[in-house]
């Protein structure tokens, strides 16, 4: 459920109508709802109610500052995969020991930057890192506290970008490895075993998944605690669920939360979580302008004012997104790619898409993009990234201003070589 409905015929967010901020504040704008954000957090915890827990927002889903102070206000933790997520964690009011820290390629910097900031603990992706990781803790005088990354080969049955469970991804060790990763820990002076972690992937529509790889997990959780003593207090079984961007049909909450309670029943641990896309993907949409309409003999064209580097999923992923006028219109329908302003033919919001036939002027929405929205825009052709709103009941606040064409070249400068 989200809280972008029509009311005679305008889009709302809440109780303010979306024509309202675009002629106040210009387009493109990513916009939020607060009402939808506070009531999926409230949802999702209360799937896991009567569970020890710890659920942790996925930074990377977005990296708002307000987004991320409304649920460190809510009580939420945060996973992290950077230093830069830490520091906008911290920066949102995130108590650190709540703050866990995924991703393959930690820095010295990065590492050592959670080290002083006493992270609850480090996901460990290779041995190599385990290592290195020990030596910051020493050279710091720290306890690194870990878990490693299981990589349990499940395949989660979403986009291959978005895989990460599978033995041929990246991420993560074998179950055999890991093993030996734990005994290596165990050995380590600047290291404090407490965790488990797996994450298979996102965008995942099915509890089967989920299911499969706590079950790997628990197998070695046993193994660890019979062969070599080693008791793990936390299982982070990451995020990943999907949500409902075309006709997919995503397990219902409690659903997705039955998988993992049933096989949790009677072990003695507090389980992690990681939500991302489905606590902020559908609290979002992309406001984005009709600048041209361009027929032709094979496609009918919609030239809008958001592109690519604005909405990049489409074009990676062959993502969809539903697109909706703001003013709904009884127009008859027209089979139109929407495309962008950027010299790329894959710059697109929708191919073959029937739509309302508009006109040039006319706005519209880009539905379910508050999850790799904005966090993955870029100045792709030196265009400006666009502003965030955020609505809270009747009002609306800018929560990231529209950059400027000073912004593009802040921080550049000419050598005295170059005439």
């Amino acid at each position: 459920m989200n809280h972008f409905t029509y009311r005679e015929d305008q889009l709302y967010c809440e109780d303010v109508p979306v024509q309202k901020i675009a002629a106040e504040i210009g387009t493109p704008f990513y916009l939020y709802s607060h009402a939808t954000l506070t009531r999926h957090l409230k949802v999702f915890n209360e799937v896991f109610e009567g569970i020890d827990k710890l659920v942790c927002f996925s930074a990377k889903a977005n990296t708002n500052l307000a987004i991320l102070k409304l649920f460190a206000g809510a009580g939420c933790g945060l996973d992290i995969v950077s230093g830069g997520e830490l520091f906008r964690g911290i920066q949102a009011g995130f108590k650190p020991d709540r703050i866990v820290y995924s991703g393959v390629g930690k820095r010295v910097d990065e590492i050592d930057y959670a080290l002083k900031s006493g992270i609850l603990m480090f996901n460990l992706e290779s041995l190599d890192e385990l290592q290195l990781i020990n030596q910051r803790a020493a050279q710091l005088n720290k306890q690194a506290r870990i878990a490693i990354r299981v990589n349990p080969d499940v395949d989660p049955k979403t986009h291959p970008y978005i895989s990460t469970g599978l033995k041929k991804n990246k991420f993560g060790i074998d179950t055999a490895s890991a093993f030996e990763g734990y005994r290596l820990a165990d050995s380590l002076d600047h290291i404090e075993v407490i965790g488990i972690d797996c994450h298979i992937g996102s965008q995942i529509t099915e509890a089967g998944p989920f299911e499969d790889a706590l079950n790997s997990i628990k197998t070695l959780i046993k193994q660890l605690k019979t062969e070599l003593g080693i008791e793990i207090q936390y299982v982070d079984m990451g995020g990943g669920l999907g949500i409902t961007y075309a006709d997919e049909t995503p397990p219902s909450l409690k659903e997705y939360a039955k998988a993992f309670l049933k096989h949790l029943e009677g072990m003695d641990l507090t389980l992690i979580l990681e939500p991302g896309r489905v606590l902020v993907g559908n609290a979002g949409i992309l406001v984005t302008r009709v600048l041209y309409k361009k027929p032709g003999k094979a496609k009918h064209f919609i030239i809008v004012d958001a592109g690519m580097n604005d909405l990049l999923r489409p074009t990676l992923y062959n993502a969809f997104h539903a697109i909706e006028p703001i003013e709904r219109s009884r127009a008859p329908l027209a089979v139109v790619d929407v495309v962008g302003p950027i010299c790329e033919s894959g710059d697109f919001l929708a191919v073959d898409r029937e739509l309302a036939e508009v006109n040039v002027d006319d706005l519209l929405a880009v539905m379910s993009t508050g999850a790799y929205g904005f966090v993955m825009s870029s100045n792709y052709c030196s265009r400006l990234r666009v502003a965030e709103v955020m609505v809270k009941n009747n009002q609306y606040h800018v929560v990231k201003k529209r950059e400027t064409y000073d912004d593009l070249v802040k921080g550049e400068s000419i050598p005295s070589f170059v005439e």
